[in-house]
């Protein structure tokens, strides 16, 4: 019992500052015009992200069994594909499905991290 009265204490009164002054100072970068960090962590969750991509669509930018390569996709071309695999507009189950499970700012990770992989 005394562990569970430990971890909420310790959860509950250093956890809250911490989250709240990440807020704070990401909305205070975004405001005072850090774009380069915003489209840092934007990239960075989108490489995050990823990993379900690349168990088919081939990091290196090679096309294998008919899958396409994303890799260099311009940003507007990529979340646009993915957006109308959400609406299911295009045709393909599984890339409806994952489509599906992703917000418009996941996508627009997506979009940024695998349009800087095609520059390298």
């Amino acid at each position: 019992m005394g562990a569970s009265v430990d971890w909420r204490r310790r959860n509950s009164r250093a956890s809250k500052p911490v989250t709240f002054m990440y807020y704070v100072g990401s909305g205070l970068g975004l405001a005072l015009g850090s774009v380069s960090a915003a489209q840092a962590d934007n990239k960075a969750l989108g490489q995050f992200l990823a990993s379900e991509c690349t168990t088919c669509h081939q990091l290196s930018g090679e096309s294998t069994g008919g899958i396409p390569p994303i890799t260099g996709w311009p940003k507007n071309q990529f979340i646009a594909v993915l957006r109308s695999y959400r609406a299911k507009e295009r045709d393909n189950e599984l890339m409806q499905t994952i489509a599906g499970r992703l917000s418009d700012d996941e996508i627009a990770a997506l979009a940024a991290f695998f349009e800087d992989q095609g520059k390298k």
